[in-house]
């Protein structure tokens, strides 16, 4: 076939294109696997050495501007008959809620999450999101856990047929952010985690977490105060009183359990907070020395602070939940109450 008028006759059909089907069958005919540019290169082989460079470079090119030209041409064809499907559906505007029904709104977690990651960015900190399925080294050893260790007793843990396990803790994620972050940053990574729970009503085998962390040099107890201080008093919309009591973590030392004073009494004493005036909130302490190590971080020069909490037990507490299955219940009439 004579090149020229091969590329007279494509010129002269691909303006005559209006769907995306004609596009689709003009492919077939000239760029196909039986296509007539795809044929022309196969007669190649019947001319002269010298010429076969000259003509097999002019049908490469041929080819290049045909993909090109169709190619855009299916875009704008594309975009033209979405444009007309739009201008025809143009008297439905989907961002006007039905009147006639009641709007939804934030699942509780949702909305204690967003809370405590606008308090936490506002103080510096860097939001992460982390994965839910992590190596038994993330979640155990690289918080000093080892495997003999007897704090894995405490965490009955759901393992994948890889070894993996679904993370037990938001902890898990220590680790990387280390290698990732280096040795000065600060952060707080929210997520779900899994335990093989009895289920009752403060108990659940997927509840949400959130773990925070700052690294850096001369970092001491005073600024885990600070911040946890500081972040309990903008989610309560209250004062809220901290105190530390001694406790134990492999993956921080010294370790603290942190108390917050009951945002339902006040202080004086009810039932809740066992007339003592403190709900004991969450575990908390200076990283340790060889977590440190391990993230890549060199424990002699830079120090840090960890903390874990639950934002389960957070929205139980801000929105008066008795029963912590209600949030994964789908029970609207439940979760309607919850203002």
């Amino acid at each position: 076939m004579d090149l020229n008028k091969l590329r007279t006759q494509i010129e002269s059909e691909i303006v005559a294109l209006k769907t995306d089907a004609d596009c689709v069958t003009f492919h077939q005919k000239f760029l196909g696997k039986n296509g007539m540019i795809t044929d022309l290169m196969s007669t190649l082989r019947n001319l002269e050495p010298e010429m076969r460079g000259k003509v097999g470079a002019e049908i490469n090119t041929l080819k290049r501007d045909t993909e090109s030209r169709l190619f855009t041409l299916q875009r704008e064809i594309k975009d033209r008959e979405l444009n007309e499907k739009l201008m025809q559906d143009k008297l439905v505007d989907i961002t006007i809620p039905n009147i006639n029904h009641e709007v939804g709104s934030f699942h509780p977690i949702t909305r204690i999450s967003r809370e405590v990651e606008e308090v936490f960015q506002s103080m510096g900190f860097h939001i992460e999101n982390g994965r839910e399925i992590v190596t038994e080294y993330e979640n155990f050893e690289s918080l000093n856990v080892p495997a003999n260790h007897p704090a894995r007793d405490m965490q009955d843990t759901f393992w994948l047929s890889n070894g993996d396990v679904l993370k037990t803790h938001t902890s898990a994620l220590q680790n990387i952010l280390l290698k990732k972050h280096g040795p000065v940053f600060g952060a707080i990574f929210p997520g779900r985690c899994y335990r093989n729970e009895n289920l009752d009503a403060t108990h659940e085998m997927a509840f949400f977490q959130v773990e925070g962390m700052m690294v850096s040099e001369n970092i001491s107890i005073s600024n885990l105060i600070y911040f946890m201080k500081t972040a309990l008093t903008a989610v309560f919309k209250k004062d809220i009183k901290v105190r530390l009591r001694p406790g134990f973590f492999p993956f921080t030392e010294p370790s603290f359990e942190l108390d917050a004073s009951c945002i339902f009494c006040n202080q004086v004493g009810c039932s809740i907070c066992k007339q003592s005036g403190w709900i004991e909130f969450c575990g908390c302490g200076m990283i340790h020395p060889r977590v440190l190590e391990m993230g890549g971080v060199d424990p002699n020069k830079y120090q840090g602070f960890a903390f874990g909490f639950g934002l389960t037990r957070l929205a139980m507490m801000k929105y008066g939940i008795e029963d912590i299955r209600v949030l994964n219940s789908g029970n609207l009439d439940s979760l309607r109450a919850i203002k």
